[in-house]
């Protein structure tokens, strides 16, 4: 007897609340973004004093510094997220034959990650500057890549797990991981002295905001159509 598809599920329901939820942090990220293009003095001295406050902190504490360094480096950086989602990519296709669902969450990261630099090229925002610097970075601060990646791609991986029906023990670990990843690389940015918060707080919430969107196009493709997809 043939069993029902995973991707023809009732979950599919999701998609009316992941849109909303899309709607709504767009608008928090649109508002942010123009509060950090205008410059807007009380969200700058606010980031000016986290920052100051941080990097006196990570001047005098060295070791907390460099595991900082090692965990934004290598752990959670942009390059390692996007190794994790070609892995889960080819995980569908070779456990699933996902091979349209394999294809939506390669495309989602890429264009995620070319939304992001296409914002940090428009708004042109200014790293913070240290005399005693303990970390550098490339390009515009604002949104914060690292932030934003990791909130794409581990929001993303989270939904695949709930969608294909993991267990109970493995969703909660999983959520745990993503949680703990998202949070602590914005604070690993911030920390060391190459990000202002709201820079990192915009990544969360584009990432999520990306994240809600593409949750809600890859129901809409699904509902219609079924799926072949096993």
């Amino acid at each position: 007897m043939q069993t029902q598809s995973v991707d023809s599920s009732p979950r599919t329901s999701l998609r009316g609340p992941a849109l909303g939820w899309a709607g709504a942090l767009t608008l928090c990220s649109v508002l942010l973004l123009a509060l950090v293009a205008a410059r807007w003095r009380p969200l700058m001295d606010l980031d000016g004093d986290i920052a100051g406050t941080t990097h006196r902190w990570a001047v005098a504490e060295s070791g907390v510094t460099q595991t900082n360094r090692i965990l934004t480096d290598w752990v959670w950086d942009p390059w390692t997220m996007r190794i994790l989602c070609a892995v889960a990519a080819v995980w569908l296709i070779w456990r699933y034959a996902a091979r349209w669902t394999a294809l939506w969450l390669a495309l989602t990261v890429l264009l995620a990650n070319i939304l992001q630099q296409g914002l940090k090229a428009a708004v042109d925002r200014p790293r913070p500057v240290w005399p005693d610097p303990v970390d550098s970075a490339h390009y515009a601060a604002f949104p914060s890549g690292h932030a934003m990646t990791a909130t794409v791609v581990l929001g993303l991986l989270l939904y695949l797990l709930r969608h294909y029906g993991v267990g109970r023990a493995l969703w909660c670990t999983a959520v745990a991981v993503a949680a703990v990843s998202v949070v602590g690389v914005g604070l690993t940015r911030v920390w060391l002295g190459v990000h202002w918060t709201s820079d990192v707080i915009g990544g969360w919430l584009m990432g999520t905001a990306v994240v809600a969107l593409a949750i809600a196009l890859h129901r809409r493709h699904l509902r219609p159509r079924g799926s072949t997809e096993p």
